[in-house]
């Protein structure tokens, strides 16, 4: 993965295995991402947003059995540059929100 012109680039998705583009916004949606990378995503994600100017993110994973919430929150909580998150109070354990580093 890597980035280009303010977005995330992946190397494979689980819809197309293509590569793709994913525009750095106020949050981002891993249902289209394969589980094996939703920790690379979630780290580049984050350092992307942060050199955005973005001090808050969503990062949608779904209800579910809780797989990709667990490894949602395990990414942000060694990230460097997250200073809290919580599951996102609408979203029924959805969506975490995180709060990046000044």
């Amino acid at each position: 993965m890597g980035l280009k012109e303010g977005k995330v680039t992946r190397a494979v998705t689980q819809d197309d295995r293509k590569p793709r583009s994913v525009p750095i916004e106020d949050s981002i949606d891993l249902h289209s991402f394969h589980p094996r990378e939703i920790k690379s995503v979630v780290e580049e994600y984050v350092n992307a947003a942060h050199r955005a100017g973005l001090r808050e993110v969503r990062l949608i994973h779904g209800r579910g059995k809780g797989v990709q919430r667990g490894i949602v929150q395990a990414a942000l909580e060694r990230h460097p540059l997250v200073n809290a998150f919580d599951d996102a109070p609408d979203s029924h354990l959805g969506a975490t929100v995180a709060t990046l580093r000044e």
